[in-house]
């Protein structure tokens, strides 16, 4: 009988569900898996999921394994949800309760966005996708200060909001796009105190946490459950304070805007 158990014991085991789980990466990708690796072993433990974490090098490349629909679940920005959802039918159920606003970086206290003197400068932003780091602010420079960054300024795109401020803080761009959550989270003693914030957009839905409409409803059920109640020093390890519930309907928002 002992060797029975044993042996129903494996077999629960190697049949349990195994979710990939793509994550963003804002960050390098050895920062993000030492905070979502804690994650994913608390979502084990909290559904008896086997959640992968998995990340790639560079934004492209995720939204390259995004958009071929690679990821059971994933965190993604609003402008990949969008194209995730329309590519491959991903779903949103979860994001953090605090809206994301855009932040412009520059190593000035108070940046001057005349037209003649942002002409030929050079911007510095995470990928061409980035929400709003990239997107966001390339928007809000041409509808409030008629600058269209394309046209009349230089991009260097360098493959993370930490390459964003380090960047500026060492002169390799004028102006840089970011976030106030990795803008906080970056904490490179001396650059941190070259660089300050002169500009915040106005706010959008948070990153969404999404699903591929392969994975059991009951999956996400319970993955939707573990969101909600993650412990709160998890929670900070992501800089969030909260999650909540959201829909696909919610990111409506974005298209309104003309980004897509």
């Amino acid at each position: 009988m002992k060797a029975l158990f044993i042996l129903l014991v494996f077999l629960s085991y190697s049949f349990a569900s195994e979710l990939t789980l793509g994550v963003v990466p804002q960050q390098s990708a050895l920062k993000l898996s030492k905070k979502w690796l804690q994650i994913t072993n608390y979502l084990k433990d909290e559904t008896g999921i086997n959640v992968v974490f998995k990340t790639k090098s560079s934004i492209p490349l995720f939204e390259k394994e995004l958009y071929s629909g690679a990821y059971d679940i994933a965190y993604m920005n609003p402008y990949h949800f969008i194209v995730a959802n329309e590519k491959q039918n991903y779903e949103a159920f979860i994001r953090a309760k605090k809206n994301i606003v855009g932040i412009i970086i520059s190593k000035e206290k108070k940046a001057d966005f005349s037209f003649d003197n942002l002409k030929n400068k050079t911007f510095l932003f995470p990928a061409p996708n980035a929400f709003a780091a990239t997107l966001l602010t390339k928007f809000e420079l041409k509808e409030k200060f008629n600058f269209d960054i394309q046209k009349h300024g230089k991009i260097l795109y360098v493959n993370s909001h930490d390459s964003v401020y380090k960047g500026i803080a060492r002169d390799v761009g004028y102006l840089g796009g970011g976030i106030i959550r990795t803008f906080n989270n970056f904490k490179d003693p001396i650059d941190k105190e070259k660089i300050n914030i002169v500009y915040k957009t106005n706010p959008y839905p948070s990153h969404p946490i999404a699903y591929n409409k392969r994975v059991k409803k009951e999956d996400i059920k319970k993955l939707e459950k573990a969101f909600l109640n993650m412990p709160d020093e998890l929670k900070t390890l992501l800089s969030i304070k909260e999650f909540i519930k959201t829909n696909t309907a919610e990111y409506d928002s974005i298209k309104k805007i003309g980004i897509k």
